[in-house]
């Protein structure tokens, strides 16, 4: 048993006690150091757990803290300098490049803080682009396409471009790109950053409901602990180590969270908590 381990209670065994599940991430002993010159930053110091699937896990702590580089690893954009990490109990620590971009694109599904949408494309194009870069056929791709924007509430905006689309609606054809190759693993980095109170709960809503609807694994990186308490699991790190993990109690429930919220017409009328005074769900 590792230092973190041994001082903090395993969430990942109390959600999968009584089975005999293959955990979807499995981190053994990973560490991440980066070679500045004369400097060495340990990013990542020995870290070990494990995240089983139809959990809901959000990954905390200050910046520096390791929480980005470990997202980097567990979505198969990084190696780890040592240690191991298998992801449905494959061992991918140590594979080539092409065959992590081959991993990514059938298993893993990301959302960003910065919608990163192609600005001249229409949301449908945008959705269909991992299926491109996947090799499916043309027809295929759009009936993907159009399927995951309506999994995301947006079937009626396909032919819209970013922007004629609100910051919301902008982060819904990102989770719907995320979600058009079907993978087993959504991750997210702090995917609420750039939207307002109302719209960034409306998204939590978006996850909880693909998270129990469709038992899809979501981990998300935020800085945010009211975000963080829409998860089932949070995991603290500091200083590259794991601080703490555990199980959230009196979790927030969007679905219920929303209706108490001011509507944007309420905002734009009233003038409050609309940092832009346009309704377009974009905090600055």
């Amino acid at each position: 048993m590792n230092q973190n381990q041994s001082a903090l209670p395993s969430s990942a065994e109390q959600v999968s006690a009584g089975t005999n599940d293959t955990p979807t991430i499995r981190l053994e002993g990973i560490y991440k150091t980066y070679d500045l010159g004369e400097v060495q930053v340990h990013a990542l110091r020995g870290i070990s757990l494990e995240i089983y699937s139809g959990e809901f896990v959000a990954i905390m702590g200050a910046s520096g803290s390791g929480k980005s580089t470990l997202m980097n690893i567990v979505g198969c954009l990084d190696k780890p300098t040592k240690g191991r990490y298998f992801l449905d109990g494959k061992d991918v620590s140590a594979l080539s490049r092409h065959d992590l971009a081959k991993i990514r694109s059938q298993k893993i599904g990301f959302v960003f803080q910065q919608f990163n949408l192609l600005a001249r494309t229409s949301a449908l194009e945008n959705v269909e682009l991992p299926t491109i870069y996947a090799g499916v056929p043309l027809a295929e791709r759009e009936r993907r396409g159009r399927d995951a924007l309506a999994r995301v509430g947006l079937s009626e905006r396909s032919g819209h471009f970013p922007s004629q689309l609100s910051g919301g609606q902008q982060q819904r054809v990102a989770i719907a790109r995320a979600l058009v190759n079907s993978p087993s693993l959504l991750l997210a980095d702090e995917p609420t950053g750039n939207l307002d109170s109302r719209t960034s709960v409306e998204i939590m809503d978006i996850f909880q409901r693909l998270n129990a609807e469709h038992g899809l694994t979501v981990v998300i990186v935020t800085h945010e602990p009211d975000i963080a308490q829409y998860a089932k699991r949070a995991i603290e790190f500091r200083d590259g180590r794991v601080k703490k993990d555990v199980l959230i109690q009196n979790r927030s429930i969007a679905a219920e969270v929303l209706p108490t919220l001011p509507s944007p017409d309420e905002d734009l009328v009233q003038g409050v908590d609309n940092p832009n005074g346009n309704g377009n769900g974009i905090a600055h």
